[in-house]
């Protein structure tokens, strides 16, 4: 069920996001958006879906935040190769932004697509009511940015100049910003657009999102780089403390499991309804990309 469900939201997400751009003609800036938009899992968008489907709301609603997501991380991937970054060549088996185009229209595609995130968050068809739509845009802005992902991407770059490996409760931390904070707020859309309780779901979410991170430390060792799509064991190389590096493969791998058996436990009060999100949590240790 959640393998079939992954590809049919990927499917309608992208279907979404081409129907957004489509009237912004063909300037390099939004050839380079598109670009940065198409492939990958889409897991953030399907996490909005499912949540949403969780709590009664509607597709035609819900698709709004989740393109918006698929935005944002897209945005965040495209700085995130830049050489003043993490200056990496390829992203999902293809050439970077910056290595396609140019260092100018990446920065300007990653803005751009952050901006069009908020716009998808806070349209009018996302929800009828107001004050849901400012809840999610507001939201996101916290997740996003010097409180969520953009505190967990300037701790990582100063781990890298610093003298003084991160500790695991530092490294926890900052991957809780770097990529929990996006996988919570996508994780708890539903929740927020039907004006519900997030708890439970941020207890997934915050599970999940490390989870994911653990996995990917241990993908950046282990991976096969064809499938990953990315340059492997730069972290290694550079000497960066990594869940791996601090605990172990063995135990890196177990603690994964553990975080997957926590997203299990937080769904208990939704039942069998939850059981895509339990595949989801399964997922995100059993991928090879």
């Amino acid at each position: 069920m959640f393998q079939e469900r992954l590809t049919s939201d990927a499917a309608a997400v992208a279907a979404h996001l081409s129907k957004v751009m489509g009237a912004m003609g063909n300037l390099p800036v939004v050839e380079a958006m598109r670009y940065a938009t198409s492939g990958g899992k889409r897991l953030r968008a399907f996490l909005v879906l499912e949540s949403a489907r969780l709590h009664g709301i509607s597709e035609a609603q819900a698709i709004w935040p989740a393109t918006a997501i698929e935005a944002m991380h897209a945005y965040s991937l495209v700085h995130d190769d830049l050489p003043c970054m993490d200056d990496d060549d390829l992203r999902r088996g293809m050439p970077t932004v910056h290595v396609k185009w140019d260092y100018a229209t990446a920065v300007l595609a990653g803005d751009a697509l952050q901006t069009l995130a908020f716009e998808c968050a806070g349209h009018e068809d996302a929800s009828d009511v107001p004050a849901v739509r400012a809840d999610l845009t507001l939201s996101l802005a916290r997740a996003a940015g010097a409180q969520g992902m953009v505190l967990g991407q300037a701790l990582d770059m100063a781990a890298e100049t610093s003298d003084t490996r991160l500790t695991l409760a530092e490294i926890t931390a900052l991957q809780a910003g770097k990529t929990g904070a996006l996988f919570a707020w996508s994780a708890t859309c539903g929740a927020r657009m039907a004006e519900a309780d997030v708890a439970p779901l941020t207890r997934y979410a915050d599970a999940l999102g490390l989870a994911f991170q653990i996995w990917d430390d241990v993908l950046d060792i282990e991976g096969d780089a064809e499938k990953v799509g990315k340059t492997l064991g730069k972290d290694e190389k550079a000497g960066k403390a990594t869940f791996v590096s601090l605990l172990g493969m063995d135990a890196a791998k177990s603690r994964a499991h553990d975080l997957v058996e926590q997203c299990q436990s937080a769904l208990d009060q939704y039942g069998s309804r939850a059981d895509t999100l339990r595949g989801a949590a399964r997922f995100v240790i059993a991928r090879d990309s």
